[in-house]
């Protein structure tokens, strides 16, 4: 329950992070925003690990390897090709192609991780990725096959592949305290983005909205969301986790209908067909039968995991 309330609230605030990453992409580059982003968040993580988890550091930048991986997957490749689609689409587009990622973790994780497909969690992506094609087409799922995928399209469908690696790697990485992760992932992500973006020339928000939209990416998506997902991926399997990731896509969808921007019937439904494939992800199979873990002579029978 807790962590599935920590992948809710880590949905929400990445969230927030399509709708005003579009305002700060109006101002600045989106290497600029990745490195500013990072730059501002690094001191509030490395402070939170200190006084949380008194982490031994030594011991952390020893796995400087797989710290590099993930921060060149998940807190820099990931954002720059999210920032980079918000230039040509709209946020909400952004997310709805963002919810094809729980199919693609599932299958990674059955691939690279050996984790089993279950008929929950098979069934729980195929309502969630309707409700997405729901959305998409405007209710008319006849007219699928005549989408055109513009440049924010693809970039998108690239930003879920890169995201699917960190997540999949995350679950192969060593067990590190979460949040000191995170900080040094942010400062490996510091140090090989910023000289490109000075050598580029560092972009700055141009007035109070721009300034305000990084200060809400630096704290909300950036600490506290990677904090609750990479907490909930300690109990959470990668494909379950991953099909989290559709609420992005609803949460974008009310931030559009507060922002004062209509939401038609198509888009209703597809939200809760969404909201409905996570419920059934989520789901555990049923405890087996006595006869399934008993044998014959009434000795406990060994069962895969």
């Amino acid at each position: 329950m807790v962590a599935g309330s920590s992948l809710v609230a880590a949905t929400l605030f990445w969230a927030g992070n399509y709708v005003l990453g579009a305002v700060a992409v109006g101002q600045m580059d989106p290497l600029s925003l990745v490195v500013l982003r990072w730059a501002l968040a690094l001191v509030p993580l490395v402070v939170i690990a200190q006084l949380t988890e008194k982490p031994d550091w030594r011991e952390v930048v020893r796995h400087w390897p797989w710290l590099v991986t993930l921060s060149l997957t998940g807190l820099a490749g990931y954002n720059l090709l999210l920032y980079a689609a918000l230039e040509h689409t709209s946020p909400f587009n952004a997310s709805l192609i963002n919810a094809f990622a729980p199919a693609l973790i599932l299958l990674a994780a059955a691939v690279f991780l050996r984790q089993r497909l279950t008929l929950w969690g098979v069934a729980g992506v195929l309502v969630a990725l309707v409700g997405v094609l729901v959305v998409l087409t405007d209710g008319a799922l006849a007219d699928l096959a005549s989408l055109d995928l513009g440049a924010g399209d693809l970039l998108m469908l690239g930003a879920i592949g890169v995201w699917t690696a960190y997540t999949i790697i995350g679950r192969r990485a060593p067990a590190l305290p979460p949040i000191a992760s995170t900080a040094a992932q942010a400062a490996v992500t510091l140090v090989a983005t910023t000289p490109f973006a000075v050598a580029g020339g560092l972009d700055l928000p141009r007035d109070a909205g721009g300034a305000w939209s990084l200060v809400f990416i630096a704290l909300f998506p950036s600490v506290l969301s990677y904090l609750l997902w990479n907490r909930a991926l300690t109990v959470f399997e990668a494909g379950r986790a991953g099909v989290y990731l559709n609420l992005i896509t609803v949460f974008t969808a009310l931030a559009t209908v507060l922002m004062g921007q209509p939401l038609h019937l198509a888009q209703v439904l597809g939200g809760v067909l969404v909201l409905a494939g996570v419920a059934l992800t989520g789901r555990r199979p049923p405890a087996p039968a006595l006869a399934d873990t008993v044998g014959a002579g009434g000795a406990p029978q060994a069962r895969g995991a």
